[in-house]
């Protein structure tokens, strides 16, 4: 790979996907793009380059596809998912009971791991949730990797990554060395194809954004834009969970942390509690705390 399909590269997969991959990645779109190439029948990354730039648009699909599939498993990194069981849906549960609904959104969804382990959380909840309407939008670039999500079929090896054997036996289904989870739980979840760039407004309002482990690969003026557009579809007293090594420090004052929640953000705007009839009159105890401090 020449410096400048390196460089044609670069450009491509910032203008289509936000990826800003930085002067020593070379490594990396090697590893990804050479077995694109062999299966192109090309001999090598300069030709997959040329060929992208005679207008193969499939082609050009595809290398993007293969730059932006980034790594999943079940319960990644756990925190957050503890967080949603302890905190967020009992707090929810009661800032909500008057509508007796929940709207989530993961962002950048990839095959499926992340929003089928939100949906066993909000299962694990039982009689909390009991009679609710509960939503979780899955989106993702990549058609291929949302199309296995939606078939929700998972090797051996992927099961073993960070899912409870638990909740493999209680939701999964074993044929050979694949397991597939359960009709119920593939229905909680709705998967539409979406790029993070542009508008994503007409998903609605969500009181809970997964948004784990994609703006890291984006330069600080697409990120600042995205938590902007982000921040206008939460509820006020909407929740973001973001990836362990993700922050709004130093990006955007339209988010703030959450009380003593690593990774957890919350709008910079004061929460509003809906109170009607048949509504909780009780505010969650962290709201509370934040009314109290302000």
């Amino acid at each position: 790979m020449t410096p400048s399909d390196y460089e044609y590269l670069r450009k491509l997969l910032k203008e289509r996907s936000g990826l800003d991959l930085s002067a020593d990645k070379q490594y990396l779109v090697e590893s990804r793009l050479l077995p694109l190439a062999r299966k192109s029948s090309l001999p090598g990354i300069s030709e997959l380059v040329e060929k992208m730039k005679g207008g193969a648009n499939a082609l050009t699909a595809e290398v993007v596809e293969a730059m932006t599939t980034n790594e999943t498993f079940f319960f990644r990194d756990k925190i957050p998912f503890d967080h949603l069981r302890e905190t967020i849906i009992p707090a929810m549960t009661q800032a909500r009971a008057a509508r007796r609904a929940l709207r989530i959104w993961c962002a950048a969804s990839s095959t499926g791991q992340e929003p089928y382990s939100i949906a066993m959380c909000l299962k694990e909840a039982g009689s909390l949730l009991s009679g609710w309407r509960t939503e979780i939008i899955a989106t993702d670039l990549s058609l291929a990797v949302l199309e296995k999500s939606k078939a929700g079929i998972f090797s051996q090896f992927e099961v073993q990554r960070g899912l409870p054997i638990g909740l493999l036996v209680k939701y999964f289904t074993q044929n050979g060395e694949l397991w597939q989870i359960n009709a119920e739980i593939r229905s909680m979840v709705q998967h539409r194809q979406l790029n993070l760039l542009q508008d994503f407004s007409h998903l609605g309002v969500f009181d809970i954004i997964f948004c784990r482990n994609v703006l890291i690969y984006f330069d600080q003026n697409t990120k600042t834009n995205i938590f902007e557009r982000l921040s206008r579809m939460m509820e006020p007293d909407g929740v973001l969970a973001l990836g362990a090594a993700e922050s709004v420090v130093g990006i955007t004052n339209t988010f703030k942390p959450y009380p003593d929640r690593r990774g957890l953000y919350r709008p910079n705007i004061a929460p509003v509690i809906r109170v009607g009839v048949g509504a909780s009159t009780l505010v969650p105890q962290t709201l509370r705390a934040v009314a109290a401090a302000r």
